[in-house]
């Protein structure tokens, strides 16, 4: 079980987390639900500030956004016109049965308690429907975002996905794993505001806040793949667990 003090911490930085999350790639979304008709009834659960709920909506789908935290929703429905999010979690969505042809998390299965939200999703899927959880990771294979991650603690719950994540239960098939490469440009200041909505440093001692922002300004202005720039180019591989409903 994670814990909720850092699982519902991100509604106090609702508004940057919305401006400075990376999106996701639309051919990760569009593989994510492959198989569907246009339009699909799609429930992104976790959604957030609605990242994942825009780039689902520019495909031509239906979604139904459902979230706990209210911050979140407020973000959501300004940034995202048309939309009324649920309030909910993956364990308990206030949707009826069968309501759904796909159900989606974007960079938040790893909050979610993993048998209750199984038995919650199976039961919103029709048979056949997709679950796909969807995470951007930055490419720490990168040096400077390795460097990125150790300062700002950001081995965090989503970590290593490959290993840790895609046996969804017996309602349903196997697996498949889905890979996507892609960039975010930002400045050194929105690099930093970025991480500023990690639930890490949102949940950290001011000290530890402070340690950690001193360390990155360090990093931007000493590494050599960094100091002088005004821009960088912060890569990402996006990974799609995709799995059909029995």
């Amino acid at each position: 079980m994670t814990d909720p003090t850092h699982a519902l911490s991100f509604g106090a930085a609702a508004s940057d987390y919305d401006r400075f999350r990376p999106r996701y790639p639309e051919q990760a979304v569009r593989w994510a639900l492959d198989g569907l008709g246009v339009p699909a009834r799609v429930v992104d659960l976790g959604a957030g500030t609605g990242i994942l709920t825009r780039a689902v909506l520019a495909l031509g789908h239906e979604v139904q956004p459902v979230e706990p935290d209210p911050g979140m929703r407020a973000q959501l429905e300004v940034a995202t016109p048309g939309s009324t999010t649920l309030a909910g979690s993956a364990e308990s969505v206030p949707l009826p049965d069968g309501a759904a042809d796909a159900v989606l998390a974007g960079q938040a299965y790893h909050w979610f308690d993993k048998d209750r939200a199984h038995a919650e999703i199976a039961r919103l899927l029709r048979p056949g429907g997709t679950f796909a959880p969807i995470w951007n990771t930055r490419d720490e294979r990168v040096d400077w975002v390795a460097e990125l991650s150790r300062i700002a603690h950001l081995g965090d719950n989503a970590g290593s996905v490959v290993e840790k994540y895609g046996d969804f239960g017996s309602a349903f098939e196997p697996t498949e794993l889905g890979e996507f490469a892609h960039t975010t440009t930002l400045t050194p200041d929105e690099v930093v505001a970025m991480l500023h909505t990690r639930s890490y440093w949102l949940t950290a001692s001011i000290d530890e806040q402070d340690r950690i922002d001193r360390e990155l300004g360090k990093l931007f202005t000493s590494h050599p793949d960094l100091a002088g720039r005004e821009s960088v180019e912060l890569p990402y591989r996006t990974f799609v667990f995709r799995a059909r409903r029995r």
